[in-house]
């Protein structure tokens, strides 16, 4: 077997897939559920003081999209290639019993040489410190802190923050870095001119790690109602973000350097695009879609199937780590091609 393992900070993982943050990590028997599956470590459905965002989990909706933009059914067997469109809400229990049934599975994790991972939603900076402070207190080993949530702009007023501002972001890390010591990741929105000056800004005021990116905001007409599917705009995630997250990793790696590890999210869907966010620059990938998709199973298949990619290249995780990042070029820097886009011009001739 491969050298599956990787380092972020501190933290050693058991390999670079995460199972991430999502309705499949919301209950006691789904996290279990992805630890068994091998993952390096598990993501648990976020929370926050705000009723309005648990309040929102009612309101919930999900579409499965194919390629032709065409709802498939939820029937966990879906292609690789298809999306989800939905908009969510946060867990519905509160604060405390959440995290009390959390930290026994993180030991039950531990055991096992995993992680269970509590996440916060910043809603009021104040209380999500203080969630910060309790959260260390109580014995966890990493906290997840998502301040790009897609549905921010979205949801009820003070439900949910959405942050795209770097001074902002300086101010909420650096006040949750003075709460605890914990290793802490915070996850960063790709809804932004420059996502890689939001990560700079992190890694300034003390993250540990930072997460990239959050899935996107979209709209889509339904062409047989005419209706706006799901009523509302909702946040859209697929295999066709894997370019655009890979993307963002390489560029957030110039910019905060080789040594800061970089979490990578939004666009997997196997293990070898776990290979490629390595070659970009992603220390480990937080995997949810795919599992909403397909199942916990897909987390299994996402190692196995890295670990051969490694086994046949006879190299570890952490050699991959920023291989093509590190050899991005800009266009000035590529040789001249005198016409060679001709090549790629359609023929003119008639059929």
């Amino acid at each position: 077997m491969a050298n599956l393992q990787t380092t972020i900070g501190s933290i050693t993982l058991k390999n670079p897939v995460i199972c991430g943050s999502g309705e499949h990590t919301m209950t006691a028997a789904g996290i279990r559920a992805a630890i068994a599956s091998g993952a390096g470590a598990v993501v648990a459905k976020s929370t926050n003081e705000s009723q309005a965002a648990k309040t929102q989990l009612d309101k919930t909706d999900y579409r499965l999209l194919g390629k032709d933009w065409q709802a498939l059914p939820w029937d966990f067997n879906a292609p690789g290639d298809a999306s989800i469109f939905c908009r969510s809400g946060l867990v519905q229990q509160a604060f405390e019993p959440w995290m009390r049934q959390l930290l026994a599975l993180d030991q039950e994790a531990a055991a096992v040489g995993s992680y269970v991972i509590p996440s916060l939603i910043l809603s009021g900076l104040d209380q999500c410190v203080a969630y910060a402070q309790a959260i260390e207190a109580m014995g966890f080993r990493i906290l997840e802190v998502n301040i790009g949530a897609p549905h921010g702009d979205e949801a009820a007023k003070g439900a949910i923050v959405l942050e795209r501002d770097a001074s902002r972001i300086e101010t909420i890390v650096s006040r949750l870095r003075a709460a605890t010591r914990l290793p802490l990741w915070i996850k960063l929105t790709g809804q932004s001119e420059d996502p890689a000056a939001l990560a700079a800004a992190a890694q300034r005021s003390g993250a540990d790690s930072v997460v990239l990116m959050g899935r996107f905001m979209g709209f889509m007409p339904d062409l047989e109602t005419e209706a706006p599917l799901l009523g509302t705009s909702a946040a859209l995630g697929g295999g066709w973000a894997l370019p655009l997250t890979a993307r963002c990793i390489a560029l957030a790696r110039k910019r905060v350097g080789r040594d800061y590890p970089l979490l990578a999210t939004n666009g997997a869907r196997s293990g070898l695009d776990v290979a490629r966010f390595l070659l970009s620059g992603a220390a480990a990938t937080e995997i949810t879609s795919l599992v909403l998709m397909q199942g916990y199973g897909a987390l299994s298949g996402c190692i196995a199937e890295l670990d051969a990619y490694l086994d046949r290249r006879g190299k570890s995780a952490g050699e991959l780590l920023g291989a093509s990042a590190d050899r991005l070029q800009s266009y000035a820097e590529q040789s001249d091609r005198p016409e060679y886009w001709r090549e790629f011009a359609p023929p003119t001739g008639s059929r």
